[in-house]
Parts: C-alpha cells; sequence; structure tokens
C-alpha cells in the first residue's frame, strides 16, 4: 500500500527533475529579452548614433541573428528531448552478443558495446556519453547532435549577449570601480534587498553577470564536447584514456552528426543519417583501459 509520504516524495521528485529544465528556459528567455531591449531602446546611448549608424536596419539585423539563435536553441532543446536515447524497442539478436558486451542485470538483457545503464533515466542508453542535469536526460546515440548543436548556440548567443551587455558594464563602471559598482557586479541579490540599486539596474546587472558566468562554463563544455568528438570517444571513454573506436577526425564527426554534419549545426531539420546503428563499431585499438 502507497503511504501519504511516498506519494509526496514521488510527487517532489518529479517536480525536482522538472527545475533545471525550467530554469534555463527562464534564463534564456530573461536573457533573450533584455537584449531585445537594449537593442531596440538603450543602445546607442548618444542620441546622435540612434539615426545613423545605429538605424532600423542594423536593429533590424541584430534581432533576425538574436531570434535566429533563440529558434535553433529551443528547437534543438525540444528535439533532444523527445529524442529517445535508451534501448528501449531496439531487438538485440541472440547472435548480436560478442566481444564488449555486458549484461545489464537492472534491464535484464545483454547491452552493446558503448552502451551503459544510467540509474537517473532508469535504463541502458545506446553509446552513452553522460546524463545532462541541465535537460535531465542521457546524452547518446540518438540525440547527441541536438545536445552539441543546442550546445553552439547556447554559446553563440551568450557571446552575443556579453558584447551587447558591454555597455551596462561600462555604465557600472563609469564611476570608477568603487565599491558600490564592485558588489553590484558580484553580488546584485545584496544590493537590491538591502535598497541600494533599482529593481531595473538589479535586473540589468544580474543578467549581465549572468551572461559572462553562462558564456564561460558553455564554453567550457562546448569545447570539451568537440574535442571528444573529433577523437571518437564518449565522456567515459575519456575517463578511462580508452580510444578504441576512433575512425579518424571526418569519420569521428560523422559518427555523431550524420552524413551532412557540414549542414544539419544550421538548422535541426536539415536530416543528417547517422552511418551507424548504435549498436555496432568498428574496433581501430585496444579495448583496455591505459590506466
Amino acid at each position: 500500500m502507497v503511504t501519504l509520504g511516498s506519494r509526496v516524495w514521488c510527487r517532489v521528485e518529479k517536480t525536482c527533475r522538472h527545475m533545471p529544465i525550467v530554469l534555463n528556459t527562464v534564463l534564456v528567455f530573461s536573457i533573450t529579452a533584455e537584449v531585445s531591449y537594449l537593442v531596440l531602446v538603450e543602445a546607442p546611448l548618444a542620441p546622435e548614433l540612434k539615426k545613423s549608424e545605429w538605424s532600423s536596419t542594423w536593429k533590424t539585423m541584430h534581432l533576425l541573428a538574436q531570434y535566429f539563435m533563440l529558434g535553433n536553441i529551443t528547437w534543438n532543446a525540444w528535439l533532444f528531448l523527445k529524442t529517445n536515447p535508451s534501448i528501449r524497442g531496439v531487438f538485440f539478436g541472440g547472435d548480436m552478443v560478442g566481444q564488449g558486451w555486458r549484461y545489464c542485470y537492472t534491464c535484464e538483457t545483454h547491452t552493446p558495446p558503448r552502451c551503459s545503464h544510467c540509474y537517473d533515466c532508469n535504463v541502458c542508453v545506446l553509446r552513452r556519453d553522460h546524463h545532462c542535469v541541465f535537460f535531465g536526460q542521457c546524452v547518446g546515440f540518438r540525440n547527441y547532435r541536438y545536445f552539441l548543436s543546442c550546445l553552439l548556440f547556447m554559446w553563440a548567443g551568450l557571446l552575443y549577449a556579453v558584447v551587447m551587455n558591454a555597455e551596462v558594464f561600462i555604465v557600472i563602471l563609469k564611476e570608477g570601480v568603487t565599491f558600490h559598482s564592485f558588489m553590484l557586479l558580484l553580488v546584485p541579490w545584496i544590493m537590491l534587498v538591502t535598497g541600494q540599486v533599482t529593481a531595473q539596474a538589479f535586473a540589468f546587472a544580474f543578467i549581465a553577470d549572468t551572461c559572462v558566468i553562462g558564456f564561460l562554463l558553455v564554453s567550457a563544455f562546448l569545447f570539451f564536447h568537440v574535442w571528444l568528438m573529433v577523437r571518437g570517444q564518449t565522456t567515459r571513454e575519456w575517463y578511462s584514456t580508452r580510444r578504441p573506436y576512433s575512425l579518424g577526425i571526418l569519420a569521428n564527426i560523422q559518427e555523431c552528426l550524420g552524413r551532412n554534419w557540414f549542414l544539419c549545426w544550421i538548422c535541426p531539420l536539415i536530416p543528417s543519417a547517422l552511418p551507424g546503428d548504435g549498436i555496432h563499431f568498428k574496433v581501430t585499438g585496444s579495448l583496455e583501459p591505459m590506466r
């Protein structure tokens, strides 16, 4: 019999599982709204430039670029979440079991090489890379393209937002590097609670800080996964310093992004068939860890 406490705990657990997605969505759309405001209203600060260099044509181009990146972020994120990376629905015949296969006692089935069980998703994932806490889903064979494309456009969007928020930092530091400006940039929440700044100043400072921190984090994730992709590794294989499935830079990229790898990053709707099935992989090196 299910107790009330168990039901409450299950509901809390489900809510917490979706919190990172909700938080990411709020941050992405808040940054987009703030940058749109900067483009349409605040920039440039000098009034004489509003009718010349910062014309309506430039504003239109900025907004089109901004919403192109936003569209790609949301679309890739949606397809990443909707694409099932697990072994559910995949039939493993008895004659397929061979070198590198293991038995998963949780899923009660044999699993192919590079497949491993995720205890958060409670299922084995084909060519599992890692469990993404920001999306609440594993990155695997079928959805790696959408994950990497989402990272790419998040990186580009945050870089754009950092550049656009340069004016915000200039305004804050205009009076010099004082204790007030330092605290506003470092801990804007405290400055708001203590009544040292207005809500508008807090919002601009908080989003500008978020853009810088987010850009640094996303840069690290993006370049790390691009590096893994060209090496033909997953994050789990990188931990053990193994590269038994590397086929060369071009073939490694196609393994992750598909045959149309040079086009698929532009839009998630561009078809790009993966060359493999996520079950069989050509072994080009030792399967044993190097350490």
